[in-house]
């Protein structure tokens, strides 16, 4: 999880995967279009969100297109916000429950 958290603490990288939830299954050309970046810092960037496991491949040809993977974002999003989201959702729930019981 920890590479997951770096990928994601860049936000060029952030933009890349913007980009391909956007467009899904883009190469390197049509990713690059979209920033300011030359293709070599672009491959750089999109390397580590494939070691992150935020991004995926598939070869077609002579291509290769990119592939947001959204799991490793979902498993973030369950272990660190939602237990966060419980606590907060239980408050409003008491508080709607003890407003409900002081109404006339």
């Amino acid at each position: 999880m920890d590479a997951v958290f770096r990928a994601l603490a860049d936000p060029t990288r952030r933009q890349l995967l913007d980009s391909l939830h956007h467009r899904n299954g883009q190469t390197l050309n049509a990713l690059c279009e979209r920033t300011d970046m030359t293709r070599q810092a672009v491959t750089k960037h999109l390397a580590i969100l494939e070691e992150a496991n935020l991004v995926t491949t598939v070869r077609n040809g002579r291509e290769k297109q990119h592939y947001l993977n959204p799991v490793p974002i979902s498993e973030i999003a369950e272990r660190w916000i939602g237990k966060f989201e419980r606590g907060r959702l239980t408050a409003l729930s008491d508080l709607k429950k003890r407003l409900e019981r002081e109404e006339p």
